[in-house]
Formats: C-alpha cells, structure tokens, sequence
C-alpha cells in the first residue's frame, strides 16, 4: 500500500513538474520569440548581428575600416496645383566609398506602390477580409487597368546628357553603369520624372499626398518620398534591393540637398534643412516676423491665422519659387 501511495505521489508531482515545466518554457519563448522584431531586452545579439569584421566590431560599432557611401542632390521640383502633379527634375552625384566596383546602382521608385501596374503589392493576401474597401475590391479586377499613379519617368542620363540603360522593377530602379565605378569615384547623372499625387485619406499605404478642404476648394501638400532616391549599398548586405510595400522604411545614404520648390504664390513651404530665401517668399510682415523669431524665447507666428485665411480664398495664378539647403542628412521632404 505504502509502495503504491509513494508512486501515486511521485507520479503526481512528475506531472505536476511537467506542467509547471511547460508553462516556463512558453513563457520564455514568448519572451524570446524568435518571430519577433525587439527580442528579449537581454537577449544576446550572436544571432542578430553579421560577424565581426574589419568594418564592424562585436558590439555592432563601426571597426577601423568602416565606410559609407554618400549622395548628395540637386532637386528642382514645380507643383501643378490644378492637375495635382508634381514634376521634378534632379541631379545625384553618388560617392562610392566602398572597397568594392560597381557595375550597377539601385534607386527606390517609392511612388510606384500607389500604381494599380507597376507597384510591389505582395504585402497583401489575394483574399478578401470581413471588412474591406470599394478601394481594395478595384486591386482585384482583371484585365489590369493603370490608375495614372507612380513614378513617370521621362527622362534619365549621365551628366552629359547621354541616356543611361536601366531597369524598372516595381518599386525599384537599377541603372547599369557604362564604366566600373571604382572605390573613391563619384557618379553623376540626371533622372526627370512626375507623378500625380495621391490622397492621403484614401490611398492605402500612403506617407505623403493632398488633403482636400472642400469648404473652400483647397488643397494641403505634405509630400514624403516623392523623389527617386539612392539605396544603401553596405558592407553586409550589399544593395538593399527590397521592394517597398508601404509599411515600411529603409535606411538611405546621407548626403547634401540643394532643393527649389516652385508653387503657386499663396503656398507656404516647409521642409528639411533651412530656407534661404524668406527675402523672395515671405511678405515684408511675415519677413519681419521670422527675423524676431530668431532671437525669441517666445513661439512667433510667422504667418497669422488672418492672413492664412485670405490666402485660402485667393488661389493665385502667380508663382514663388522656395530654395532649401540641408547638408549631412538622409532624406529631404
């Protein structure tokens, strides 16, 4: 009796210890869920980072011979208010500071994950969810029909003008290069494009586009990823490559951006980097304004509310032209 009471109990606490067991297991893999995109705050980064090399130590900090390759942009862009397309024209002088030749480089075309032809899309299931949009149910019709957004591009060359061979893939541009660019060289050439910009309230996935005030028939701009930009190239990866889906970022180089923005006259323009025209843009008031907010402890409202309304109302057909510069920095919008 006293030999199966002794099993029983050691049996019992065997499945107990199993239970209990089971349940710290689930608990640590739910707190170091491989699947996951932050880990265990203890975690240790064996698994995560590349392997120490000349370029990056053990702890993920640059090693002696780290690089980056850098780009730097000249960017005129003119906003065609009444037909809500943006053209623009640039020039990207790319630095290649890497050890390596480059036969090729790659562009992100971000524009084109608003384009029912030409974007990456394979973010999404081909079901339809419980609740969905006339916006979604359009994706599925076939044949395809172009929805008139993403990146048109008219025009793309090398400093002198000759024409650069190069490959559209969704949301990505790679140019072929008609000579090696080797360590230290620099890379100049010219890309023209437009778009018709998306609003933002209805195109799924966007970061920048219009937003319409109906009540007095205008317009707001904020405009994101709106230029054909240099991807990284690294030492662990190579060329990021990866199509854009909207829901996501991707690192880019750093460089300087020389930026005109040419908008009809009643716009005010904000962007990256400092303005370094107010003296052609601004009204002699609003000029007097910025230059006290220079020197204030206190917020100055450049432009006032009163003056922000009549602009609404007035819809000029003259143009100003906003001129930024911003240098050492990744992006510009």
């Amino acid at each position: 009796m006293l030999d199966n009471f002794n099993f029983l109990l050691m049996k019992s606490n065997l499945t107990l210890l199993s239970v209990f067991t089971c349940i710290g297991l689930a608990a640590q893999n739910i707190q170091n869920n491989p699947q996951s995109n932050h880990g265990n705050k203890f975690e240790q980064l064996g698994t995560t980072l590349p392997t120490p090399n000349i370029y990056r130590t053990a702890s993920g900090a640059p090693g002696h011979g780290y690089w980056q390759s850098r780009a730097d942009y000249d960017i005129a862009a003119y906003l065609d208010e009444d037909k809500r397309n943006l053209k623009g024209s640039e020039t990207i002088t790319y630095y290649n500071n890497s050890p390596d030749d480059l036969e090729y480089i790659w562009l992100q075309l971000d524009e084109n994950e608003h384009s029912s032809i030409n974007n990456a899309d394979y973010g999404f299931s081909s079901t339809i969810p419980q609740i969905t949009t006339e916006q979604n149910i359009r994706s599925t019709e076939l044949p395809i029909k172009d929805n008139g957004y993403g990146v048109r591009l008219e025009k793309v060359t090398d400093l002198l003008g000759a024409p650069l061979t190069y490959t559209v893939n969704k949301t990505m541009m790679r140019i072929d290069l008609s000579k090696v660019l080797k360590k230290g060289e620099k890379f100049i050439f010219k890309v023209n494009w437009n778009y018709n910009i998306p609003e933002r309230a209805i195109t799924p996935g966007a970061r920048g586009g219009y937003e319409n005030f109906p009540e007095d028939g205008n317009d707001l701009y904020t405009m994101a990823q709106w230029y054909p930009r240099m991807c990284v190239y690294n030492d662990f990866k190579g060329w990021q490559n990866h199509q854009f889906a909207g829901v996501g970022e991707f690192a880019l180089a750093f460089g300087n951006f020389k930026v005109s923005i040419n908008v009809p006259s009643d716009h005010l323009v904000g962007g990256t980097g400092e303005c370094k025209n107010y003296e052609q843009v601004l009204t002699p008031d609003q000029l007097e304004r910025y230059k006290k907010a220079e020197t204030s402890s206190e917020p100055v409202e450049i432009a006032t509310l009163n003056e922000a309304k009549k602009a609404e109302k007035n819809h000029a057909k003259q143009r100003k032209t906003w001129i930024f510069e911003a240098n050492d920095v990744r992006d510009f919008a």
